[in-house]
């Protein structure tokens, strides 16, 4: 099974990292080599890293526990998404608002402002509202939608985060450590992964490679969520 899976991981190139010149240092006992300026990933330590955090997940998942989805970068917005939705579990893809696990209570608010704007016909003031008004708080609804849809129904803080680049979701693994909240990361050779609880060292910008990450984690949660009528 390491095998086949070291394998699938080079198809997806999760083993190329950043040029030499943009490493962290804390990623020094994650690479392998270096090839044409590029920092290779020991991918025996990828699979072992993985294994961790797969094992992690699905201990919350057995106990029916929250696990937030975050990839606001292009390559991973569809990933993410479809990870969250696979496990019944929340995402965050378009752009983490600072305050949304440490300000939870604005964040509320946000979503309860939605709920009003998806609702708006049936309010008694939408047949006085003017067409310029009426453009302005659909343009409002679409942005709140964009931000928060992944996390309205979450009803509260999650139990762990699995995250998308070390360095790309920064303000996320800030927010998650002030409250306690443990952190799953792929990180490339960029990131700090001691930074975080259980850092996947890997390629965190190609899809493919997120892909992968992702699904082997989703297979996990999957495989240990507790079986409903």
């Amino acid at each position: 099974m390491i095998d086949e899976l070291i394998t699938k991981m080079v198809e997806a190139g999760v083993h190329f990292g950043h040029q030499t010149r943009k490493w962290h240092p804390n990623m020094k006992k994650y690479i392998l080599a270096q090839k044409n300026g590029i920092h290779i990933i020991d991918l025996e330590q990828t699979e072992k890293c993985l294994d961790d955090a797969s094992k992690f997940l699905a201990d919350l998942a057995a106990k029916n526990r929250k696990i937030l989805f975050v990839g606001c970068k292009r390559q991973a917005q569809d990933a993410v998404r479809e990870a969250a939705e696979a496990t019944g579990q929340y995402y965050v893809n378009f752009r983490w608002l600072g305050g949304m696990l440490t300000n939870m209570s604005t964040i509320k608010k946000s979503i309860t402002r939605l709920d009003y704007l998806e609702n708006l016909a049936s309010q008694p003031e939408y047949k006085s509202m003017s067409k310029k008004e009426l453009a302005a708080l659909s343009r409002e609804r679409e942005k709140l939608l964009r931000n928060l849809c992944g996390i309205r129904n979450m009803g509260g803080l999650p139990d762990a985060i699995v995250a998308i680049g070390a360095d790309h979701e920064d303000i996320a693994i800030r927010e998650a450590h002030i409250l306690g909240i443990p952190v799953v990361v792929l990180t490339d050779t960029n990131g700090d992964p001691d930074s975080v609880e259980y850092p996947i060292p890997g390629n965190d910008d190609a899809v493919r490679s997120i892909r992968l990450i992702l699904s082997v984690l989703v297979e996990a949660i999957n495989k240990a969520r507790p079986i409903t009528d």
